[in-house]
């Protein structure tokens, strides 16, 4: 009789594992993936496409938008909105057919604040779980939407910033919050909201005395943070420009913090074998931004750690916009003009370079056991991962891409300027 409690125990487990391992494959749920790690779940991925070869379906999308498409229970959900700033929609697509169930106006401005040519007015990726998905247009609002009846649970549209080039970084879910930054060019903060009512539960203001003497264009950022575990405790790594805060993520508090100076960081937080891993965005010289640094850090301290905690530090082409991508112990990186550079994780060491062509926005991929790299004209080029530059196939969407690529089962969802396409 133990014998069969004991089997029956296990036969459950096993099939528990089996549906969380399918339910992972088959949703995407924060920028760059589940997990934002850059890394899909799924077995197998496309290798070979064109504008029309293995094409499943190819929708239009109403307005522009450079944010990713969220992926859940079938649906697939993005962001837009009027290229002038005036109206923000999210839309909502059947993702075996490609339908359009729903598309709603969110919000509405009647003096929107400009925003860089290369922005759009829907950048921030929305981010999703069961019942619920969450969109964030900056300072322009914030919303709640169930996925069930298309309804607005909550929004809001009260918490100011002066973006200077438009929003872009992305909501996160933890636990009961949903944490959003509005780092602008006058007190940038980071506010975690209760995601079923949209209420504030905390907010953090960045330093008065670190920031106010910075000139304002230093001050603003477009980064998406991760959450990371340290030695029991869930910190907030958010690299915010001129130093990365390391928040308690439950209250707000400050745990550590590390400076790297100058501009607008974008590039997402990296967590791998116990060290965080930030770009610092611009760094300048001679007044023009020159390059970006990509730092290593021991997350375990307190207080400012810039002289005690950092374990390398790399600076020859390191992205300011792509987020890297860590495999094996082996970091990829994409340089918005276009150079790869594989780096050893924990020593920072260069392993190889590669130039592709093209400019880059949009971040690497690890889907199906190779890296995807999308460059802005929609040109794809696929490697494996390895000591040396393996080069598996080429691809040409001939649409320009800034969103990451999603993966879900043994597909690829892309979203263009003008379209959402799915490709197998």
């Amino acid at each position: 009789m133990m014998t069969k409690k004991i089997n029956f125990a296990a036969l459950l487990f096993f099939i528990f594992v089996f549906i969380s391992c399918q339910t992972e494959q088959q949703n995407w749920t924060h920028f760059r993936g589940s997990k934002m790690n850059g890394h899909a779940n799924v077995e197998s991925a496309p290798l070979h496409w064109s504008d029309t070869e293995n094409v499943v379906w190819k929708v239009p999308v109403k307005g522009l938008g450079w944010s990713s498409p969220v992926v859940y229970d079938g649906q697939v959900w993005l962001t837009s909105a009027e290229e002038d700033g005036t109206a923000f929609y999210i839309s909502c697509f059947d993702f075996d057919s490609g339908e359009l169930l729903v598309e709603k106006t969110l919000f509405n401005s009647e003096e929107p604040q400009r925003i860089h040519p290369t922005n759009s007015y829907a950048t921030p990726t929305p981010c999703i779980e069961k019942g619920q998905v969450y969109v964030h247009y900056g300072s322009f609002g914030t919303a709640c939407v169930d996925t069930k009846n298309f309804e607005v649970i909550w929004k809001r549209n009260d918490m100011p910033c002066e973006h200077m080039q438009g929003p872009a970084s992305s909501p996160i879910i933890y636990e009961d919050k949903l944490i959003v930054h509005l780092e602008g060019t006058e007190d940038p903060y980071v506010v975690a909201l209760d995601k079923t009512t949209g209420e504030i539960i905390w907010k953090s203001v960045r330093p008065k005395e670190i920031y106010d003497p910075l000139q304002p264009v230093f001050r603003k950022s477009y980064q998406t943070p991760i959450v990371v575990n340290v030695d029991g405790r869930d910190l907030l790594i958010s690299n915010s420009s001129f130093m990365c805060f390391a928040h308690d993520v439950n209250t707000g508090e400050v745990i550590w913090t590390f400076q790297y100076g100058d501009d607008s960081t974008v590039s997402q937080p990296l967590f791998y074998n116990g060290l965080v891993f930030i770009n610092s965005g611009w760094i300048f010289e001679d007044g023009k931004p020159n390059f970006t640094r990509e730092f290593a850090i021991d997350p375990t301290g307190e207080g400012d750690v810039t002289e005690t905690h950092q374990i390398w530090m790399y600076e020859d082409e390191v992205p300011q916009i792509p987020t890297p991508l860590i495999v094996d112990g082996k970091m990829y990186m994409v340089h918005d003009r276009g150079m790869v550079t594989c780096l050893d994780a924990m020593t920072g060491n260069v392993i190889w370079k590669e130039k592709l062509r093209g400019n880059f926005n949009s971040s690497p991929i690890y889907a199906g056991g190779n890296i995807y790299f999308i460059n802005v004209k929609g040109f794809c080029t696929i490697i494996k991962p390895s000591d040396s530059f393996q080069k598996v196939a080429e691809n040409d969407i001939s649409e320009t891409v800034k969103a990451v690529p999603v993966f879900v089962g043994d597909k690829m969802l892309l979203r263009s300027e003008k379209n959402l396409i799915l490709i197998q």
